[in-house]
């Protein structure tokens, strides 16, 4: 079966509705000290579920960063999230689908599960996930680099683009379901039956080639495996393996980024 762009409803303009309420959020609420509006310095990161289904967003910031948010938080279909994240602050967010909490908020998730917690708190998520990175500045650089990777394997289409910006400033995304095309060797099923991941090559064959670990740690030795180029071909702007910069680093330098769950293919560029 090809793989096909995500066309998941509730409904796909949902994002462009969200884009605008976001903005008109931002204006409108003095607690979220968002840069250019109270001069706080922080950035706003917008999370938007365009899924059918709720979608459990984790969240982990790097070493020496804060993890917002908890770590993690349920957003239904159609739903959204606004919160704000220092300046120069450097983490990842990951989708966690098929997920069942109890009261005491604990359960599990089909993917990207942190320990069986609703608020990951610092706990990274299992593979396979597709996980957006970011870093918002550094002492060297006043730019922000981001990117979609799927070296942790796919388990959700995913984007990050900036709400304004600059000339230059990319989406970073693989909209596709790389679920539809996982080659067999990939594949993680639930318990319907139903796959749910696709890992990545590392994950599932292991050894120094497919992790670009050992001899093969470097861009010269560590070259894309034949499944990275499955997940090239189908999502061009994602990370298909450790080395794979040059077409999935994004730099760009806004006050407010926009990260969707499930965005429409109208969202590429």
């Amino acid at each position: 079966m090809a793989c096909l762009a995500s066309n998941n409803k509730p409904q796909l303009h949902l994002i462009n509705i969200f884009v605008t309420v976001a903005l008109l959020l931002v204006t409108s609420t003095h607690g979220a000290g968002s840069t250019g509006n109270n001069g706080s310095g922080n950035i706003q990161l917008i999370l938007v579920n365009n899924c059918a289904e709720s979608i459990w967003p984790g969240l982990l910031g790097t070493a020496g960063h804060p993890t917002p948010q908890s770590g993690g938080f349920h957003l239904a279909p159609g739903d959204e999230a606004a919160f704000d994240v220092p300046l120069g602050w450097s983490g990842r967010v990951w989708p966690r689908r098929g997920c069942s909490f109890d009261g005491r908020e604990r359960g599990l998730c089909a993917t990207g599960d942190c320990g069986g917690v609703l608020r990951c708190d610092g706990r990274p998520g299992s593979t396979p996930a597709t996980v957006v990175e970011m870093t918002l500045g550094t002492p060297k650089s006043p730019l922000h680099f981001y990117d979609v990777s799927l070296v942790d394997g796919f388990n959700a289409p995913v984007s990050m683009a900036p709400v304004g910006g600059g000339a230059g400033c990319g989406v970073a995304g693989c909209q596709a379901d790389l679920n539809v095309c996982c080659p067999s060797a990939l594949e993680v099923r639930d318990r319907e039956g139903r796959v749910a991941g696709c890992r990545s090559a590392c994950r599932a064959m292991g050894g120094d080639r497919y992790c670009c670990t050992g001899d093969y740690a470097s861009p010269d030795k560590c070259r894309p495996t034949i499944f990275a180029h499955v997940f090239k071909a189908v999502c061009p702007k994602a990370y298909s393996y450790a080395y794979d910069d040059a077409t999935s680093l994004n730099r760009c330098k806004a006050s407010r980024y926009l990260i969707t769950f499930c965005p429409p293919p109208t969202s590429r560029k």
